[in-house]
């Protein structure tokens, strides 16, 4: 018979081992090597079973064993110095507690933050991940605890996680969701002073109710609360709205992001009333899938402070908030029926002082192109967000292009979304023997600062490390990924139902002493899985070469309702499948953190292939690389701006690294594009890529290939750091974030600052259809200039109800193209010339431009709206300029 309902039944440890449940159920032994040296002695054999899970460890060893540890002093001696460390790792102070704010150093850095995502990936044994979105944010989190942040961590707990993945016999990906008991994992819930639940309550339209508890996990600093509807307070179809990672449809998908938006600020509140944690002064919304935490926001303002509207509760939100954007393409974005919208935000369901036609105001899609019947989430973290930023340089030009309709007239340079790029935590995805290693030169404790902090330009020291010892340790690591591919590659075939007599083949694929390429990531189409095998006969050649051989080990999973991905891992399957080639391909599958950390280690190669600019970031190079492994990639998220020539390859893009090459992937072009770029990667591969490799001195070693191996720990070993990203995050975001909230609060917490600002927006909304360039002239404009020359400038502007406090004139001024459009833009402000308004309303700046430069050169004139509170020019949308029409003549508008 079935059971009807499962749970763990937890040993009772002795007294002398209780200090093992602190460190257990702190998720830092996930990236402590220490601790989990000390959990794998416990028992061994349990560790490796139960997939070196602490939690679980704990409730299968044997009572014995446990009796036999709470006499064993030496044992007890260690779990005592490891319990010390953990609790003055978090007492004691780290980076934030010294640093300041680069922009006011006598002003405090915010006293707490919210960071909000629909996904964490801290440990495989806490699966609520699909891929690089929560791998992200799990890095995160365990940085800003290394650096000392004040994050507390917001998402939804999901009762069956993301799905784990097998194959069937021909190579078709299927999926199952095992239910996950959360006494079984590092969590714990979070309860009342009286021991009750806490219990989150959201009005849902027809008088019915969406209840949450809420599950802390402690990421070593940093708390993480994880909302949970799987509580008998729900009707079923409510209990299910946290079942499952991205499962469901529309309104079910719509829910989870209430829930994580709007619970999820009700739930940060509960856990500071009930343990004194700050209150979060920014609230980071990582992706549009928690931008309802906005609307909560205005409404617990309104609601605490009667004289404040909407529009003044807005601006007080919106310079506390930082919205990431991780997505390239419009079709990542989470759109939704702007009549479902309504009905979740409306009758009922609405919230006080949130009025549903703003709800809907914040996410239209306003822009030329938009669809009005459609609800944009991205577009409403951008509304709601003072601060907004894209995850690498290349991709925040990206998404300052794709927004750009958001902030009509203004070119995409100054849309308001910087970059910060995505870093990964060292300690979790490093290798414990390459610290090792590095430790011998530069000392343990300078090696787990240098990997935490990441302040250090270059890991100066590790060039010392020698070449055998470099290569050494590159085998050992190969060898080990050797060995785990033919255990994974093993079980795979038995669940595809092959016997015991059909396997004896596993045992000898791959080999430590070949060049290995991995491959591993989420399965859509613009990440092209199977551009290796647009020419499988070269494939072939590359892969059984009797002096350069090449083994490729893949994985990664394709959404459970995308069966285009779906038929590219057949494909390759299919092809790795092939008894010529089977003992130098591989496809593992079930790609999951625990598999990830022995394939970035133990290949040599690391490749992505995406279609140019697709790629956000693409982090997985990142931690390849921290292990020695170089990267082999299209010029895309970080590779864009970090690769230098001696870190690995670019693989050359058909539209010559542009990104204007994308095209429909159905047409020949994407054809042609295709066959160009898989034919360059196969160039790359034998005739560089290889050819180094095997290039062997007389005393066997690749020397040129390990000094390439080394110069990318030197120099990118910093950089990719997560400790790097949270500090940018910190001195660039939240910093000013928290800055911009105290003052619009105001000293007296009465939002007076808020109200005056949502006021002169108002008022210079209304007033700028008035508001225009009249007249511009410039002594000389019509002659030849020479470089260092000045142009004297003179605008008469009409400002309507406005004074020239309210507005900036400029001119801009750059190189010009055969149409007239200004690139490599400078700005200028004009003066007003004195002597206020004439008869006709108008007022005269003036200014002198400097040519600074040769060639074709162009200005323009512009007014935009300006104010000390603003954190860009572009903030509000409003620009007023000359009309692009024949009226420009030498200089002069007629």
């Amino acid at each position: 018979m079935k059971a009807i309902r499962r749970f763990t039944v937890r040993t009772v440890l002795p007294e002398q081992l209780q200090p093992l449940h602190e460190l257990a159920l702190n998720l830092r032994w996930s990236w402590h090597p220490e601790t989990r040296e000390l959990f794998r002695s416990v028992d061994p054999d349990v560790w490796a079973a139960v997939g070196e899970d602490p939690v679980r460890l704990l409730g299968e060893v044997p009572a014995a064993r446990l009796a036999a540890l709470a006499g064993d002093r030496r044992f007890l001696r260690r779990l005592g110095d490891l319990s010390d460390e953990l609790r003055d790792y978090l007492t004691g102070p780290r980076w934030y507690q010294g640093a300041t704010d680069p922009a006011d150093p006598e002003g405090p850095l915010p006293a707490g933050i919210a960071y909000f995502s629909p996904e964490y990936g801290i440990a495989a044994a806490l699966p609520q991940y699909s891929g690089g979105l929560g791998i992200l944010a799990g890095d995160h989190l365990k940085a800003a605890s290394d650096l000392g942040v004040p994050i507390i961590g917001v998402g939804l707990f999901y009762r069956h996680g993301y799905f784990r993945q097998s194959l069937d016999r021909d190579g078709w990906q299927q999926e199952r969701y095992p239910l996950l008991d959360p006494d079984a994992l590092a969590v714990t819930l979070l309860r009342e002073p009286d021991g009750t639940p806490c219990r989150i309550d959201l009005a849902l339209p027809g008088g019915r109710t969406l209840a949450a508890q809420v599950w802390r996990a402690q990421v070593g600093r940093v708390p993480l609360l994880l909302l949970d509807s799987d509580v008998e307070a729900n009707s079923p179809a409510e209990r299910d709205v946290t079942d499952r990672l991205y499962g469901g449809g529309s309104e079910h998908r719509l829910l989870q992001e209430i829930l994580l938006g709007i619970g999820g600020v009700r739930a940060v509140r509960t856990y500071c009333r009930l343990t004194g944690h700050p209150e979060p002064e920014v609230f980071h919304t990582n992706e549009g899938h928690a931008g309802f935490l906005g609307l909560e926001r205005i409404g617990e303002l309104t609601t605490a402070h009667p004289g404040l509207g909407f529009a003044d509760a807005l601006e007080a939100v919106r310079a506390g908030t930082v919205f990431t954007t991780h997505t390239p393409v419009p079709a990542g974005i989470d759109r939704f029926d702007r009549e479902l919208v309504a009905r979740h935000f409306g009758g009922d369901a609405a919230l006080p002082g949130v009025p549903v036609d703003q709800v809907l105001a914040l996410g239209a899609e306003s822009w030329s192109g938009g669809d009005p019947k459609l609800f944009n989430m991205a577009a409403m973290g951008l509304r709601l967000a003072q601060r907004a930023n894209g995850v690498s340089t290349l991709h925040g030009a990206v998404s300052r292009e794709m927004f750009r309709g958001l902030w009509p007239g203004f070119d995409a340079p100054e849309v308001p979304i910087t970059s910060i790029t995505n870093g990964v935590h060292a300690p979790t995805w490093i290798d414990p023997a390459v610290v090792r290693l590095g430790a011998t030169e530069i000392g343990q404790q300078r090696a787990e600062d240098a990997m935490a902090v990441g302040t250090a330009p270059q890991w100066t020291g590790l060039e010392r490390i020698g070449n055998a010892e470099v290569w050494e340790l590159r085998r050992a690591l190969r060898a080990q990924l050797v060995d785990e591919a033919r255990r994974r590659l093993r079980a795979s075939w038995k669940q595809r139902g092959a016997g015991e007599a059909e396997l004896g083949w596993t045992g000898g694929v791959l080999d430590a002493d070949v060049l290995t390429i991995g491959f591993a990531r989420r399965v859509p189409s613009y990440k092209r899985l199977t551009l290796m095998l647009r020419d499988p006969a070269r494939l072939r050649r590359l892969l059984l070469d009797p002096e350069r051989p090449v083994q490729i080990v893949i994985a990664g999973k394709a959404h459970p309702a995308d069966d285009g991905g779906k038929r590219l891992i057949q494909q390759l399957v299919a092809f790795a499948d092939d008894p010529a080639v089977r003992h130098r391909i591989v496809f593992l599958p079930d790609y999951d953190m625990a598999m990830a950390k022995t394939l970035y280690p133990g290949c040599d190669v690391w490749l992505n292939n995406p279609l140019r600019p697709l790629e956000a970031c693409g982090t997985s190079g990142m931690k390849a690389a921290l292990n020695g492994c170089l990267n082999l990639s299209i010029l895309d998220g970080w590779w864009d701006e970090w690769y230098d020539g001696q870190n690995g390859w670019a693989i050359p893009t058909a539209d010559g690294g542009t990104g204007e090459g994308v095209v429909d992937p159905e047409s020949k072009e994407a054809e042609r594009r295709d066959d160009i770029e898989a034919a360059a990667l196969y160039d790359l591969i034998e005739h560089q890529v290889a050819a180094r490799f095997y290039d062997r001195g007389a005393d066997g070693l690749p020397h040129r290939w390990i000094s390439m191996v080394r110069h990318t720990l030197v120099t990118l070993g910093p950089k990719v750091l997560a400790g790097r990203m949270v500090r940018e995050y910190v001195e660039r975001l939240y910093a000013p974030a928290a800055s911009a909230k105290r003052r619009l609060e105001g000293p007296a917490g009465d939002y007076a600052a808020a109200k005056a600002l949502a006021g002169w927006k108002a008022g210079v909304r209304e007033a700028w259809p008035a508001v225009r360039v009249e007249h511009v002239e410039a002594d000389g404009a019509g002659e030849a200039q020479e470089l260092g020359a000045t142009l004297a400038l003179r605008v008469q502007v009409n400002l309507g109800r406005l004074g020239p406090d309210d507005v900036e004139v400029q001119v801009v001024a750059g190189r010009v193209d055969e149409s007239d459009r200004i690139s490599e833009a400078t700005t200028l402000a004009l003066k007003p010339a004195g002597g206020g308004t004439d008869l006709d309303g108008r007022i005269r700046y003036e200014g002198h431009l400097e040519l600074s430069r040769t060639g074709p050169f162009g200005y323009t004139v512009r007014i935009l709206p300006t104010h000390p509170r603003l954190a860009s020019v572009a903030e509000l949308g409003l620009l007023a300029a000359p009309a692009e029409t024949g009226g420009m003549d030498a200089g002069v508008l007629r």
